[in-house]
Parts: structure tokens; C-alpha cells; sequence
């Protein structure tokens, strides 16, 4: 028979709602009122509240209020995971059907036509959020502009530990080897330079006022529930735990949890002349502790040292012995019906005085001792009728607490199954969180529908666990590397469908779990109530003690019992009490026993049992079959005994009461889940005029973090000086060595965008004339924020300018340019170059990383459209096109990472509806293991390929590609098909 295909699902978050950002497209469109950061205010600490800690820079800060500008959001991606699942899976039919992904993406904001552009005024529907930026000025603007402030539930931040500036960002999607001063492993991304300035400039003085801020503006968003973990190192816990408790209260603490990241960190030949450091800490804090939502999650047991504290067995005929070796390891499975257990404490040393009381147990009268019983002389009384009193040596009484009484314990604050050390987990990005750490933060903290806030995304691991168990999420970095694994890792990952409460299939299991029968109640598919999660019961001496159907279940047995027990006394002319009944007889016992049926006046009927509960007893002993010999009445009065020791189990596991375990909800196996709809965003690149009119550059265009006022100190002078000097002296690379144009001058020029005029010739080396030959042409020069990203706005801005004022061509010097801006090379006759500055102008305090190629052109997507026919088209990515002499040439597609197609674009959004994967590692790795039977493997093939399978023709008649490279970089086309 063959398998049933899998059901392709996904989870959406139908309650809540996000403001209507706007994408990067209409951008044009954002008001200046909306354009223009809003400046957010934030208390500092109160300086009557001590102790605090002390740095330098400190007391300057805390003259005034926290001020954070809040720029706009914009949009540049809408990603909907399952819409590309469906397109392969469509691909693997080979159907012609037109594409679903535009039915999928035709809702994904949820707004009316003329709501569109009215950006920040209304709600739509919720996507999750990855965000490209300073998380201090994305926080604020989630704050500020989207009324996050007091909405989110669990906020987790993994900062650096420590100084060195590559063991805390990678360099490149390919590799996770990075090391410090190291050249080719320098990080080329100019805002993770800032990140790390600002961090670490004044060594663990600028670390604390970088962090203390950024824990400022973290604590608006959080929910009076809500809670705060921060990940740190041994080298900084002390001193972080100070400041949280600066921020938040020391009232505020929960918990200083020890995870145990690996077996042995440390040799003496590597350096380590004292104690191995195999632990790393996560401070959990919380907005106010009295109203904390805490979910309990648990540990196995058996995983546990206390589980080797139960090394006795009882087996349910009532034997009490030690556990052998393989019965405690798991070596040998245990006898049916048998427990392991341990002796635990009945008396008290509060009890009352009527609790002092002796009692009868097995012929003996034994008392409590000093204190007095936990429980009265009924309640003792139900615990000998459940077999749960246990004798020592010394004739003194104890519980017998089961492991199976409770076989999880509650999680504490030292996770020691957390570690990294075997190299077992896929690492993807170089200081990658181990998602089990933040699985249970999140679990611990926020329900299904919270929202889960990460401003050091990383790899994504945050978002990965958050979407895993139906939270929605926001994660910031300043990094497009991490960015870029992170957008692949979500986009490739596999979950368990785990039962929603609120659906059909979720009333069905929780009816079969209790027992119950099941709701009637309509069912909406609301993730805000939950799963249905597995539960363990919790069996206490209290509930075993108030348990009255303990007594009905012996009453019922016990008349029975005692008629077969006084038989089998007559018949062997003994006096065996319940407790001394052998579980064997003896062949002299047999041959000297006087036939039952001689015995009269006995009472004798089992008539009234009922077979069930005597499940062992033979056929021929079965109520109707009275035992006609000596072993048979034996038999029957131990099947009686075993069958009334289970039923009193039942009775006691079934009221119990039960705790749910939140980290394991119940799975439907015919189906799979991959990740919810999502966008990715950047913050808008604020601007400032760049030169007087007396030619003096006093102010530059500004960073796009905004820190520095307008005509304030000339850091951003200097930076334009020495972007403008190093142009002068090294010229602008082209896409080969030889190639590169050469400024013979380079003069101020007093424009709002075009800050310099030069003039340029192109030359090529060992060609000596080619140089004297290549006409000089006007150039107009624009440079860049020094922290920011240049945007198409500003490339359309300087093109007007510098062909109103007669220039042949336009050099745009800058760290990043936009995607959207990667595709405007040219305003009428007006050439336009993007230059893309070399890190190393921007690390010389940081590393040696020697000399190299200053300036750059990085160009656009070269892009073929093929007609497969029947309506149908594919998109093939050749390469990057460059600047080389003039002309435009294309270099391979080597250097793609990823590459995606909006396959009908309509200038509004980016819809990624096809994403192929050529230079990265595959992130549909697990699905591709899921899925084999309903995706075969030609179309898990395609997404490594350069060129797209078909998709039809789309109406609108555009098609727009991006292409990222392994460093980040993005830049996109828009074509005409």
C-alpha cells in the first residue's frame, strides 16, 4: 500500500497584527513627517538607588535622559516559506497550474488599496519580523512608531563576551573560521565596525554604557510579565548581573542559570594553567517579578543523579527487594507491574499530638518516633492498603515514594545537557546559541501567540525555536551575513505538527487524554490557545492518604481473600497472616495438605468478582470454577491479591493530579510544518547636507545611526577627507586588476548631494599609453554615510544634481547600497558607478589588514529570460555585471549565495516567490528527507541551479531578481519579460 503523502501546513498568528511599515519600493511615498526619526526619551537610573556599578563615562550619561532617534522601517522582502514548498511541489508534479504563491502573498498584509501608503496609521496581518540595523534604534522604533512599547513577552540577547572583533562576527556565509587579524577573514561589513566600536572603543567602560542602553530601551517593550535572558561569559556575568540589576531592580532577579556548554575547554598546552571553563551563564531578569508568567518545564528523571537515589524494586505481587545492576541501567526491563522506588520520610517534626499514635503493620506496633506522622490514622491506614509503607532494619516505617509517583523533576538552575563539546549539533554561524538554551527560555516564559524579541539574531536561532513553538518573533543584527543564514535557515526549516487545542484534531486528543468525551465547541484554529501537550501524573503521599476509593477497592476484595486464606490455613494446618503468604508452595506442603473439599463450614464464592479484575487467574479458577486442590486455591488467592494491587494503583494514578509538559505536545504524524509568513527589513539611511557654501566639509553625510547633530564635532569631515584623499591616491577598481579609473584631480564642489568634482581618465595596467590616449572626463563624486547604506533616493537625488550641473559621470563612494539601488547605473547620458569602499578605510585600529583595492564597482545582476513556451518563462542568473572601460561586462555566478525572483512584481513589494541556493549550504536539508515521496529530487536539485524552473508569463509584465553574494551584499534587477 503506498504511503500517504504529507500534509504541507503552517502556522499563522490570525489574532495580532503589526503597523503598515512601507516596503522599500514606496519609499518615495513616506512623508517627511514619517521620514524623520522620531527622538525617544528614556530615564535613567534613579542615583539614590545603591550600590551600583561604576565606569568611567558613566556619570556624564546619567546627567540627562537616554536620547534614541527612531527612524522609519522599510520593507525590502516578504517571504512566505510554504509558497515556495508548494511551487517545488508543483514542479515535481509537473503541472502547468497557475502558481498558488500569488493567492498566498494576495492577503500577507491584509489592507485596503487605499490604505497602502498611509504608512504607520493602520494594522495588518501579523508577519514575522528580521530587521537589518542597530537593534538600540530598531527597538525604539518598534516603541515608538509601532506601539510595541509594553507588547512583548520574552526578550533573549546573546552580546559578545569579550574584545576580540571576529569571535563575535563572521565574515562570510561560507565559512565559519574566523580569525583575529586575519586579513581575509576581516569582517567586510562597515555597520558590524560600528557595532564593535561602540562596544568595545574604551575597552569594558564603552561595553557596559553599550549595553546599559540598549537594556534601557529593552525593558520599554517588555510586557509587566514579560522577561529578560542575557547570555554572557564568566569573563563579564558579574559585571552584567550588576547592571541588570541597575535597569531592572535587584528585586527583579529570578535566576542565574549555569549552562555547562561543553565537557573540558582548556589545556596546559593551550594556555590553561588552572581550572578548565566549561560553564556559561543566562541572567534572567523580569519587568516585575510579582507579575512574572512562568510555565514549569521539567526534567526526565532517569536523566538525573537523583534517579539513582531509587535502587529498591516492588513488584506488584507485593515483593520488596534491592535492584539488580541491569535494572537500575536499563540493561533488563523490569518485571510487569514493578516499580523502582525509594524511602522516604513519614514523619514529622510538626505534626500534632494526634498524630502520635502507633500503628499495626505487618504484626508489629510501631510508632513515629520523634514528631509525629505526616498524615492521620485513615490516611495510614490507605497508604498499608496501597502497598506504599515500607519497613527498615530497624522496624521504623517509611513512604514508599515511586519513581513513577513523579518520574520528571522540576528544572533548575543548572542545565548540565546543554553543551557543544561533542560537536554533534550543524553550527552554521560562529557564535551560534545552542537552541535548547533558548527552547526552554522560551517555553518557560511566553505562550503560543507571545511575542519573542532577539536584538543579536546571529543565525537565527531565536527565531528558529520561537517559530518552532508557535511564538511570534523579531530579530535585529547589524550583520547582512548573519542576516543571510538566518534568512535561509528559516525559510529550510521542518517542525513537527504539533495538535492545536483550538481545532478538531486537538478536542480528539485532549477527549482520549482525559478521558472524557470530546468538546462540541466550534473550532477557529487559534494558536493563542495552545497545544495539546503530553502530562504526567503527580502522585503524592497527601493524595494517596485523601484517596477514598483506596478503601472501596479492598472492601470489595478483602472477603474473598480472607475465605481463600483461611482454606488454605485449614488445608495446611498454618496461620498465615496476608503479609506471610508464600508465593510458592512447597512439594511437602502439597503432599501433606488435607483435600479442600473435606473442609466444611468454610465460606467459599467467588461468584461475585468479576473476571476482569482478575486478568492472571487461570480459567479453570475464574469466578463459576471454584479451585478444587490445595495449588489451585493458592493460585487464586495471589491472582486476587495481584489483581487488587493494580486496581488500587488505577485508582491512585487517576487521581493524581497531572502536570503538563510544555515541551512535548502531541504530534500528528501526517503532517509537516514549515515556517509562517515573514518579512525582512532595514532601518532608512537619515541625511544631512554635506558641504558649506565656502567649500569646507563640516558636515558629511550623516551615519545612518544619526548619533551627531548636525554642524557638531567633525568626525564626519574627517571621514569624507579621507575617502575623498584615499580616491585621489588609489583610484576606482574595476572588475579586473588591470583596470581602473585614475583621478588626475579631486576639488570640493558645493552641492547637497555631490560633495566633490574630479577628473578621471581610464587606464589599464602595462598599457603606458593608455592612459595618455583615454579622454578625461568630468566626474561628480558622492560619498556615503560612514555607518549607513546608500539608498536609490540618494543615487536618483545626485544623478539630477550632477547632470544639472553638466558632470559625465557620477562615482557613488560607499560602504553599502541598497538592492534597489544596485540596478540604476545610468540618468539619461549620465553614467552612473557604485563604489563600494573597502572595510580596511574603516579598520585601521582594528587590524592590519594590508593594502588592497580602496574602491570597487559592484554592478547588476546579469540576467537572461527564456521562453520555455505554452505561456511559461525561466529566469537565468549569468553572473554580476561590471564596469570595465567604459562598457559593461559580467563575471560568473561563483560568488552567488542565493538568488530570488519576484515573479510578478508590481513595484510595491518584494515577494519572493522562487529562491534558488547556488554558493550556500542547503537549508532544505531536512525537508528534502521529509518530503522525498511528494518533491522528488530533480526539484530539490533546481534550487542550486542558476537558472529557474518555468513559472508563467505574469500579467503585469515584470519580473525582479536579487542577488546576494556570500559577503551579503544584495543588489536586484527589475526586467521586462
Amino acid at each position: 500500500m503506498p504511503k500517504k503523502p504529507l500534509t504541507i501546513d503552517t502556522l499563522t498568528h490570525g489574532e495580532a497584527s503589526r503597523r503598515n511599515a512601507p516596503t522599500a519600493e514606496l519609499e518615495p511615498f513616506v512623508p517627511p513627517e514619517v521620514k524623520t526619526p522620531i527622538r525617544a526619551a528614556y530615564a535613567r537610573r534613579n542615583p539614590d538607588l545603591d550600590p551600583q556599578l561604576v565606569w568611567r563615562g558613566k556619570d556624564g550619561a546619567d546627567w540627562s535622559e537616554l536620547i534614541v532617534e527612531a527612524p522609519p522601517l522599510y520593507i525590502q522582502e516578504k517571504i512566505h516559506p510554504k509558497a515556495l514548498i508548494d511551487d517545488l511541489k508543483r514542479a515535481s508534479e509537473r503541472a502547468r497550474a497557475p502558481e498558488i504563491a500569488p493567492d498566498l502573498f494576495a492577503d500577507f498584509n491584509g489592507l485596503a488599496p487605499d490604505q497602502r501608503t498611509e504608512f504607520y496609521a493602520h494594522d495588518q496581518h501579523w508577519s514575522n519580523r528580521m530587521i537589518l540595523g542597530d537593534a538600540l534604534k530598531v527597538m525604539a522604533s518598534l516603541a515608538e512608531r509601532e506601539g510595541l512599547k509594553g507588547q512583548v513577552q520574552c526578550i533573549y540577547i546573546d552580546p559578545p563576551y569579550g574584545i576580540k572583533f571576529n569571535s563575535n562576527f563572521q565574515w562570510s556565509t561560507t565559512s565559519r573560521d574566523v580569525k583575529d587579524g586575519k586579513a581575509d577573514h576581516f569582517s567586510r561589513e562597515p555597520e558590524q565596525v560600528k557595532a564593535f566600536r561602540d562596544t568595545w572603543r574604551d575597552g569594558i567602560h564603552s561595553y557596559l554604557s553599550y549595553l546599559r542602553d540598549r537594556l534601557t530601551v529593552a525593558r520599554d517593550l517588555l510586557t509587566e510579565s514579560g522577561s529578560i535572558f542575557v547570555q554572557i561569559g564568566d569573563e563579564n556575568v558579574h559585571r552584567v548581573r550588576a547592571l541588570m540589576d541597575e535597569v531592572f531592580g535587584d528585586e527583579n532577579f529570578v535566576s542565574e542559570i549555569v549552562l555547562k556548554t561543553t565537557s573540558g575547554a582548556g589545556s596546559p598546552s593551550g594556555g590553561t594553567v588552572t581550572l578548565a571553563g566549561v560553564h556559561d551563564y543566562v541572567i534572567w531578569f523580569a519587568k516585575s517579578k510579582a507579575a512574572i508568567k512562568y510555565r514549569q518545564l521539567y526534567f526526565e528523571k532517569a536523566d538525573m543523579q537523583t534517579a539513582y537515589l531509587y535502587r529498591r524494586l516492588f513488584t506488584v505481587d507485593g515483593l520488596e527487594r534491592a535492584a539488580t545492576v541491569e535494572e537500575l541501567t536499563g540493561e533488563s526491563t523490569l518485571p510487569d507491574g514493578a516499580h523502582l522506588f525509594r524511602p522516604d520520610n513519614l514523619t514529622s517534626q510538626s505534626s500534632p499530638e494526634s498524630a502520635t499514635f502507633k500503628l499495626s503493620y505487618n504484626g508489629l506496633e510501631i510508632g513515629p518516633g520523634k514528631g509525629g506522622w505526616k498524615t492521620s490514622l485513615t490516611g495510614m491506614s490507605r497508604l498499608k492498603k496501597a502497598s506504599r509503607i515500607y519497613i527498615t532494619g530497624n522496624k521504623s516505617l517509611q513512604f514508599q515514594r515511586r519513581l513513577t509517583d513523579f518520574n520528571v523533576a522540576p528544572i533548575n538552575d543548572v542545565w548540565t545537557d546543554v553543551g557543544t563539546g561533542s560537536f554533534t549539533a550543524d553550527k552554521i554561524y560562529v557564535v551560534q546559541t545552542n537552541a535548547k538554551i533558548i527552547a526552554r527560555c522560551i517555553l518557560m516564559t511566553p505562550d503560543p501567540g507571545d511575542l519573542v524579541l532577539d536584538p543579536t539574531c546571529g543565525s537565527g536561532t531565536t527565531a528558529y525555536v520561537a517559530e518552532q513553538w508557535g511564538r511570534r518573533w523579531i530579530t535585529i543584527d547589524t550583520s547582512r551575513v548573519a542576516l543571510a543564514l538566518a534568512r535561509a535557515r528559516i525559510m529550510g526549516a521542518r517542525y513537527p505538527w504539533y495538535l492545536l487545542a483550538d481545532s478538531r484534531e486537538g478536542q480528539a486528543k485532549e477527549a482520549e487524554v482525559t478521558r472524557t468525551v470530546p468538546a462540541d465547541t466550534p473550532t477557529h484554529g487559534r494558536l493563542r490557545q495552545g497545544f495539546v501537550y503530553k502530562r504526567v501524573p503527580h502522585i503524592t503521599l497527601k493524595s494517596i492518604a485523601n484517596n477514598a476509593e483506596i478503601d472501596t477497592i479492598w472492601e470489595k476484595f478483602q472477603p474473598e481473600l480472607e475465605a481463600l486464606r483461611a482454606r488454605i490455613n485449614a488445608a495446611l494446618g498454618t496461620a498465615w497472616e496476608e503479609w506471610e503468604m508464600p508465593r510458592s508452595l512447597t512439594e511437602a506442603q502439597l503432599a501433606t495438605a488435607v483435600p479442600p473439599e473435606l473442609i466444611d463450614g468454610l465460606p467459599f464464592s467467588l461468584k461475585d468478582i468479576r473476571a476482569q479484575i482478575m486478568p492472571a487467574t487461570p480459567e479453570k479458577y475464574r469466578p463459576g470454577s471454584p479451585p478444587n486442590n490445595i495449588d489451585g486455591l493458592h493460585s487464586a488467592w495471589w491472582s486476587l491479591r495481584i489483581a487488587r494491587q493494580r486496581e488500587i494503583d488505577a485508582s491512585i494514578a487517576a487521581k493524581a493530579e497531572t502536570e503538563y509538559l510544555y515541551d512535548q505536545p502531541y504530534v500528528d504524524p501526517a503532517r509537516v510544518r514549515v515556517a509562517g509568513p515573514f518579512t525582512v527589513e532595514t532601518l532608512s539611511p537619515h541625511r544631512v547636507p554635506a558641504v558649506d557654501t565656502d567649500d569646507s566639509l563640516f558636515d558629511e553625510l550623516e551615519a545612518a545611526e544619526g548619533r551627531r547633530q548636525a554642524g557638531a564635532a567633525s568626525e564626519t569631515a574627517d571621514f569624507a577627507e579621507m575617502v575623498l584623499d584615499n580616491l585621489r591616491k588609489s583610484g576606482v577598481q574595476q572588475a579586473h586588476k588591470a583596470d581602473r579609473l585614475v583621478f588626475s584631480a579631486i576639488k570640493p564642489w558645493p552641492g547637497r548631494f555631490v560633495c566633490a568634482e574630479g577628473r578621471v581618465r581610464q587606464a589599464s595596467e602595462g598599457a603606458s599609453d593608455t592612459l595618455a590616449d583615454s579622454p578625461e572626463r568630468r566626474a561628480a563624486i558622492l560619498v556615503g554615510p560612514e555607518y549607513g547604506t546608500v539608498a536609490r533616493a540618494d543615487l536618483t537625488a545626485a544623478a539630477r544634481e550632477a547632470m544639472e550641473a553638466g558632470f559625465d559621470l557620477l562615482i557613488a563612494a560607499a560602504f553599502n547600497f541598497d538592492a534597489h539601488a544596485s540596478e540604476f547605473d545610468r540618468m539619461g547620458a549620465l553614467t552612473v558607478l557604485q563604489a563600494r569602499i573597502n572595510p580596511d578605510l574603516h579598520m585601521p585600529d582594528l587590524a592590519n589588514t594590508g593594502a588592497g583595492n580602496l574602491f570597487t564597482v559592484f554592478g547588476e545582476p546579469d540576467i537572461q529570460v527564456h521562453d520555455e513556451g505554452e505561456g511559461m518563462i525561466s529566469i537565468e542568473v549569468a553572473g554580476v555585471d561590471m564596469y570595465k572601460a567604459g562598457q559593461i561586462e559580467s563575471t560568473s555566478a561563483d560568488e552567488i549565495a542565493v538568488w530570488f525572483i519576484d515573479s510578478d512584481y508590481n513595484y510595491e513589494s518584494f515577494f519572493v516567490r522562487h529562491a534558488y541556493f547556488p554558493g550556500a549550504n542547503d537549508p532544505y536539508k531536512a525537508l528534502k528527507t521529509t518530503l522525498k515521496a511528494e518533491i522528488d529530487a530533480d526539484a530539490w536539485e533546481s534550487l542550486k541551479r542558476t537558472r529557474s524552473r518555468p513559472f508563467p508569463r505574469p500579467a503585469g509584465g515584470k519580473v525582479a531578481v536579487k542577488v546576494i553574494n556570500h559577503l551579503g551584499d544584495e543588489v536586484m534587477k527589475v526586467v521586462g519579460v
